[in-house]
Formats: structure tokens, C-alpha cells, sequence
């Protein structure tokens, strides 16, 4: 988005971003909903308020997505115990933690680079959105300049409880390739959540939540993922950059295991009237190219209790 600060008038300390970048307005004006992003786009903040640094302090988890060094986006996850986030002022976050080795995203965290982030609290079905400028702290962690701040609604989040998982080992590849195997198709197509990051034509990336029942994310081949856009908050920051830009990372994290399976690719949004009727609930459909996958074991040493579906998922 492009930066044109406003005084809200209610709140003076906070600004937002307006207007909107042209891959955005395009998404909005093929949805019919302008006059319904302009007003959803008064909360998009370039500051972290108090009540927002507050929930990153309770977080367990951060999904992050960022482009590797050689440009294709990919989403990851990094954990911690509480307040392994912190927002030490309302422009930056801070986080104890790096992606792993075997992470597609270690090496483009190592140096400064542009970082889309999403916090989720599933027991509670809350999240927001950092996005902004990252650097290496120097001591294994990340900082973060915040340029957009967004919270989001509870739609579509399945309410889990994390536990630690004692005698985690280091996260791990499992396996990679080009393409999704027959095992990855089937977790691809008993996914309830996950999570995509993509690139914006400033070159920012942003990072989001997808959910519904399992078999709303379909394995339509190897080469090949599909899933509903159900009505959300009219911003389209997602899709906008899709109509821009492709590229694109999804993350779907094993929440028995605490392992998880990254996938990137080039990502198409299909508008027509028969996607709308391909699956319920749906207002477009997207399908991703795949062109990398990674899976990694122990991503993560949290595992978590077993879902209690949104009751905005569509039947």
C-alpha cells in the first residue's frame, strides 16, 4: 500500500494507509465492495497500539512470509514461549526466535528484508497482522520496523489450545521437492487452516489466514492446490497482490505433530460465476501452481488440542 498518513479523528496518536495500491483496488472493484474497503481501510495502522502489543506478548506463535534470495515467496512459522514477541514502541516488534536451518526462509531472514507477519490466538480466535522491514537482532532473533498493522476478524479461525511437546528436537527436512507426494496431497486435503503469504508491487509481503472445514483446500494434483475465498473483511489485500503478482507461500502446519509442511508457487484468482458455484460458501476461487515444497519435522515444539470448527465455515 502506498503511504498517505490521516489524522483519525477519534484517535489522534494513529495514522492509516490510504489509498489502497492498484492490485487491491482492482480486487475490490471486481468483488463490488469499493465503498465497503474504504471504510475497513481506516484500520490499517502503520503503528502498534497498546492493546495490540499486549496480545503479542501472549503469543506462542508468528507465521512470517518473506521471498527467498531467489524470489519465491514462501510462509514459515517461529514459536516461543510467552513474550517471545514484544513491541517495545508502537513502530517495531520484536521477536526471539529465527527460522531453522533446514527453514527455505533461514537464509532471507539472515539479512534485511521485507517480512509479512500474522499472530494467531486460536483459543481465542484473534489475530493481527505486522508487516514491515526485517533485520537480524544479532542474537539468533528479528526486528521489526511495523509499516502496516492490521487486526483482523475471528471468521474462519478453528479454536485450539497450545501444549508443549517435551523433548522436541531441532526442526528438520523430511522431505522436498518439486511437487506435492500422494502423503502431502492427503494433508493438503485434511488441512482446517492455513496460512499464505504473498508480494505486493512495493515489494512488501503479507501474510494471512485461510480456514474452513477439511476439504476446502483440494490437491487437485500434484502440481496443484485449490481453495474458496469466502467473504471476509473487503480489504483484499491478498488477492490484490495476486493481481499483481503471483507469487506465493502457503504454510500448513501439523497441529498433532508440530511439524509442517511449506509449499510455494504462482497463484491465480478465478472470478467467474462458475467458481462461485464450485464449492459453498465461495465468492472466487484460487489455485497455485506449486513449484517447491518442504516439509520439516519439529517446526515447532508446540502441538496443540484438537479443533473446535469456526461456525462461520461454510457447510
Amino acid at each position: 500500500m502506498s503511504d498517505t498518513p490521516q489524522t483519525d479523528p477519534e484517535h489522534t496518536m494513529i495514522t492509516t494507509r490510504t489509498p489502497y495500491h492498484p492490485g487491491e483496488r482492482t480486487a475490490q472493484a471486481r468483488a463490488g465492495v469499493t465503498d465497503r474497503a474504504d471504510h475497513a481501510g481506516r484500520s490499517i495502522r502503520d503503528t502498534v497500539p497498546a492493546v495490540a502489543a499486549r496480545f503479542l506478548t501472549e503469543r506462542r506463535m508468528l507465521v512470517a512470509g518473506a521471498a527467498d534470495r531467489d524470489g519465491r515467496v514462501w510462509a514459515t512459522q517461529l514459536s516461543g514461549p510467552a513474550g517471545f514477541l514484544q513491541a517495545p514502541d508502537e513502530r517495531t516488534m520484536t521477536v526471539a526466535a529465527h527460522p531453522a536451518e533446514a527453514d527455505p526462509l533461514a537464509e532471507a531472514l539472515a539479512r534485511p528484508a521485507q517480512l509479512g507477519t500474522i499472530a494467531l490466538d486460536p483459543a481465542g480466535r484473534r489475530r493481527m497482522r505486522l508487516n514491515g522491514r526485517s533485520t537480524p537482532d544479532g542474537r539468533g532473533g528479528l526486528v521489526v520496523h511495523a509499516e502496516e498493522v492490521v487486526s483482523n476478524c475471528p471468521k474462519y479461525i478453528q479454536r485450539r489450545t497450545p501444549l508443549d511437546r517435551p523433548g522436541a528436537g531441532a526442526p528438520r527436512t523430511v522431505a522436498s521437492g518439486p511437487v506435492l507426494s500422494t502423503a502431502q496431497r492427503l494433508a493438503a486435503a485434511t488441512a482446517d487452516t492455513f496460512f499464505i503469504a504473498t508480494a505486493g508491487p512495493d515489494g512488501r509481503v503479507d501474510a494471512s489466514h485461510r480456514g474452513g472445514f477439511p476439504g476446502f483446500l483440494e490437491a487437485v494434483a500434484p502440481d496443484r492446490l485449490r481453495w474458496p475465498e469466502y467473504r471476509g473483511n473487503s480489504m483484499f489485500l491478498t488477492l490484490g497482490n495476486l493481481e499483481l503478482d503471483p507469487r506465493a507461500g502457503l504454510l500448513l502446519p501439523d497441529w498433532e505433530t508440530g511439524g509442517a509442511l511449506l509449499v510455494t508457487g504462482e497463484a491465480r484468482t478465478d472470478w467467474s460465476e462458475e467458481a462461485r458455484r464450485s464449492a459453498p460458501g465461495a465468492e472466487r476461487m484460487v489455485e497455485l501452481t506449486v513449484t517447491g515444497v518442504r516439509e520439516l519435522a519439529d517446526a515447532t515444539p508446540l502441538t496443540w488440542t484438537d479443533p473446535e470448527y469456526s461456525p462461520a465455515n461454510p457447510r
